[in-house]
């Protein structure tokens, strides 16, 4: 479990510029499914000049039934745990990598608030990276309003997903 801090524009767009290149680099294609940063994780990818030769495509998946219909989450997980869950996020993960046809897909699920959801206190969030050497999970408490929470949220993921593809072998 990880507790951050805010975070500013100029951090997410060193980490969208440096998720691309690392993926480019390992010559990887990527994909995003996002519940709660709403296709912010796909925004700030595409904001890099060069996205293109590394960025296919994302899943914004914020009801559970896109989540199962388009990702392939099992209903009864969803029913079990709720969405704000890390295996939840491994399927998101796992299913956008399948759905957008890519070498590593990034998802995110959480409470940004104002409210707890499913039983979890906001400010927690999972993201999740699947890539051709698996599938992990990183568990996040994060402090802040909404909108700070989906915005560290974001950071969270384009940072999940530089370390993958440094971590990756070559595109399969």
């Amino acid at each position: 479990m990880e507790r951050h801090e805010g975070t500013n524009d100029s951090d997410q767009i060193a980490a969208a510029r440096q998720a691309i290149v690392a993926a480019v680099d390992r010559g990887l294609t990527l994909g995003t499914a996002e519940s709660l940063t709403g296709g912010s994780v796909a925004a700030a990818l595409v904001s890099v000049p060069g996205a293109s030769e590394a960025f296919e495509g994302a899943v914004v998946s914020y009801s559970h039934a896109v989540k199962t219909r388009t990702l392939g989450v099992p209903a009864e997980l969803l029913e079990r745990v709720g969405a704000v869950d890390a295996q939840v996020a491994e399927e998101m993960a796992r299913g956008a990598r399948r759905a957008l046809g890519v070498d590593v897909a990034v998802s995110t699920t959480g409470v940004a608030g104002p409210e707890p959801h499913d039983g979890k206190p906001v400010g927690t969030v999972f993201v999740a990276v699947a890539g051709p050497g698996g599938t992990s999970s990183t568990e996040l408490h994060l402090d802040g309003d909404r909108a700070e929470i989906r915005e560290q949220s974001v950071l969270a993921a384009l940072r999940d997903v530089t370390t993958h593809c440094r971590h990756s072998e070559t595109s399969q």
